[in-house]
């Protein structure tokens, strides 16, 4: 089973207050043999994070370990990208291992996922906000009707939704708010979540990439023809589905390797899921940090991530250096995919490319 691949728990680090609430204690059932270390912080656990010699134990710590918090910063931050607003999270790091996840920047050498156990307190915090927005009285590309907010920004909700109930827990909230709706990002394909009742108030984001490349890149996720196929499933299921085309790495095959992917997308979806279609298109975002722990868990990715030949430094609004494409040949970049995806799926109205 996928499950048992992605998730071995032997060892869940758990704050008290987490083992004392409902969600917590459901969690440590799921996992009745592994044994149960308490820590005072979800953030700062030496041997999971900052600890270099971790790096090469990267996949088998994100198998084997859960972290067990409690979510204290409850804040929704605005967005306007892919959402209007960033609800708190439920969950944090991944089982999965994408080469060039940003979480590991904040988090230390190694980013196993944990899990929030005070759900309702999160719920409670992200119904008010959504009572205080009202209606959305002005249309934007985030949504023309409903405040969008994104609750996976700092996890894969697809895999969240294997360890807990947070994830369903605020698909049936939302069902029930009639002003916003959530969205995620997600490159694992969860069938269960086909028979949620989430009331056509959850706009899920398959990820999407070249499949030769993401075979090298995408380490531990779902296989890209596999995340194609399920996008017609979840329309299916009256999920509202987008794609992101995230990250766009360009390589020397880049732009034909786009083509290829983009007509299999095209034989793949239904009617149905052409006519709900939209994307985002997100060119890679790298980082100087990331790339020298990438040196030591997984340096063939870097091939193709770190290219300063195509690169300039930039400082991030929260402070970090990161490297992008150089603006004037990334404008072209843009313009030249974007130009690809309407001729090709024409139905896919663009929201946003940068």
């Amino acid at each position: 089973m996928e499950f048992n691949r992605l998730l071995q728990i032997r060892r869940i680090y758990a704050q008290p207050a987490a083992l004392e609430l409902p969600r917590g204690k459901d969690i440590v059932q799921r996992w009745p043999d592994a044994d149960v270390v308490l820590v005072d912080s979800h953030w700062n656990i030496p041997e999971l994070h900052g600890e270099e010699t971790n790096v090469p134990r990267w996949s088998r710590i994100k198998t084997e370990a859960l972290v067990l918090g409690v979510k204290t910063a409850l804040s929704v931050k605005p967005n306007g990208r892919s959402a209007d607003f960033i609800a708190p999270s439920t969950a944090n790091g991944c089982a999965m291992a994408c080469a060039y996840c940003y979480v590991p920047r904040h988090k230390g050498y190694s980013n196993p996922v944990t899990v929030f156990a005070n759900i309702d307190q999160i719920s409670r915090a992200l119904e008010r906000h959504v009572t205080r927005q009202g209606i959305k009285l002005e249309p934007n590309q985030c949504d023309p009707e409903l405040w969008v907010y994104d609750i996976g920004e700092n996890s894969d909700c697809s895999v969240d939704a294997l360890i807990s109930d947070n994830v369903e827990d605020l698909v049936t909230l939302f069902r029930d708010l009639p002003t916003a709706k959530l969205s995620f990002a997600t490159k694992y394909v969860n069938p269960a979540m086909l028979g949620w009742d989430h009331g056509g108030h959850t706009r899920i984001r398959f990820s999407l990439m070249p499949a030769a490349l993401a075979k090298s890149i995408d380490v531990r996720t779902s296989p890209v023809a596999d995340r194609m196929a399920a996008i017609n499933d979840f329309v299916a299921a009256g999920y509202e589905v987008h794609v992101n085309f995230s990250p766009v790495i360009i390589t020397d095959t880049w732009l034909s390797d786009w083509e290829e992917m983009l007509r299999q997308l095209d034989r793949t979806l239904s009617p149905a899921a052409k006519a709900q279609l939209a994307a985002e298109v997100i060119f890679l975002t790298h980082n100087e940090r990331l790339h020298e722990v990438n040196l030591g868990w997984h340096p063939q990715a870097e091939d193709v991530l770190w290219r300063p030949d195509l690169q300039e430094s930039k400082v991030s609004s929260n402070g970090f250096t990161n490297v992008r494409y150089r603006s004037g040949t990334k404008a072209r970049y843009v313009k030249q995919l974007t130009a690809l995806i309407e001729n090709i799926a024409p139905y896919c109205r663009i929201r946003y490319a940068f």
